[in-house]
């Protein structure tokens, strides 16, 4: 048979991920993770690891698909946000190498990586969000209007984890906090995607009440929806979900299944959700695994093993197997040390 080798890119602190897919190839491939870092993590578990040059360096996808080559890697997969806009554009030198890059298409990754396009594309869909402004002038006038209350949230227009995040309680401090993120989002790893339009680079964003939660929302890889898994956020570390409780919820169940039919994404997408008065409101789309997904992997979807499964050619019917979702399971993040090669 075949071997099934995968290749994370970006690999960092994701480990678990690493584990999760040397655990279901069983043998039957190798993990092989890259860095700019060698003394990133979760080199450390895979079974190759290899430094690369920055995502932003001119022969950052020549170094990937050479390691393509090298290795047979069968698939490619992304763990961070700023390269997914790179890698959905080279799909196609991948396939063209034998590769599969799990990634939803240039347009998809555009509307979810863009936070401005996300807020459009859920209000045209009919589903509640927080009310968002691109323009500051206008944000301050409905402030004055009563429309928007303090607190307010404050985050880059392209953003990730908690980068630039800021909650100002007072107009005085909005148009200080504004100003200040514009000057430290030009000092930040986000320079070069703010630059894509540096006037409207932040959003002003109503701060909603309520429970946090995230929702995995998971395609197959012709974008065929398979099923939505929920947890609530019981604590949060560095943006990312420190602590959760897996649900089982109808309105999560009918608000993924919406979002798949419209996006039509590959693989899994990762949302942020608030539960206010018994309604459900999405904040943002993530199309790739988000710091929450081991959560629902601990609760019973073994999504490492069906995507192998999908890479093998088997259809959803027949992964049934891999779906053993329970409620009510509670898991917490924590830390353990490496230590690493000189």
């Amino acid at each position: 048979m075949k071997k099934i080798n995968i290749l994370f890119t970006c690999a960092g602190r994701r480990n678990y991920l690493i584990n999760y897919f040397k655990e279901a190839l069983k043998g039957e491939g190798n993990v092989i993770a890259v860095d700019e870092q060698t003394i990133a993590p979760a080199m450390y578990d895979a079974d190759i690891a290899i430094k690369v040059p920055s995502i932003y360096a001119d022969n950052y996808i020549d170094e990937l698909l050479k390691i393509v080559t090298d290795h047979s890697i069968t698939a490619v997969i992304s763990l961070n946000d700023l390269e997914l806009p790179i890698l959905s554009k080279s799909k196609e030198l991948f396939k063209n190498q034998g590769a599969q890059v799990i990634i939803s298409n240039a347009e998809v990754i555009d509307t979810c990586f863009d936070k401005w396009k996300t807020y459009n594309l859920l209000r045209e869909l009919g589903l509640n969000t927080p009310k968002t402004y691109i323009k500051l002038d206008e944000a301050i006038e409905d402030i004055e209007k009563g429309v928007l209350e303090f607190p307010i949230v404050l985050k880059p227009r392209w953003g990730s984890g908690s980068i630039g995040l800021d909650f100002p309680e007072s107009t005085e401090e909005l148009k200080l906090t504004y100003l200040r993120q514009k000057l430290v989002l030009k000092k930040s790893q986000l320079n070069r995607v703010n630059n894509v339009d540096p006037v409207f680079d932040i959003l002003i964003q109503e701060k909603l009440k309520g429970n946090e939660f995230g929702m995995d929302v998971i395609n197959d890889f012709k974008g065929n929806y398979f099923g939505t898994f929920s947890k609530q956020k019981l604590a949060m570390r560095s943006g990312e979900t420190d602590k959760a409780k897996s649900i089982i919820d109808k309105r999560f169940e009918k608000l993924g299944k919406k979002i798949s039919d419209n996006l039509n994404h590959v693989g899994i997408i990762d949302c942020d959700v608030f539960v206010n008065d018994d309604q459900l409101y999405l904040l943002e789309i993530n199309p790739r695994f988000g710091g929450g997904y081991p959560f629902t992997h601990e609760a019973g979807l073994n999504l490492a093993a069906m995507y192998i499964a999908w890479l093998k050619g088997a259809d959803n019917e027949s992964l049934v197997k891999y779906n053993n979702y329970k409620e009510n399971l509670i898991f917490s993040k924590c830390d353990r040390l490496m230590q690493m090669s000189n």
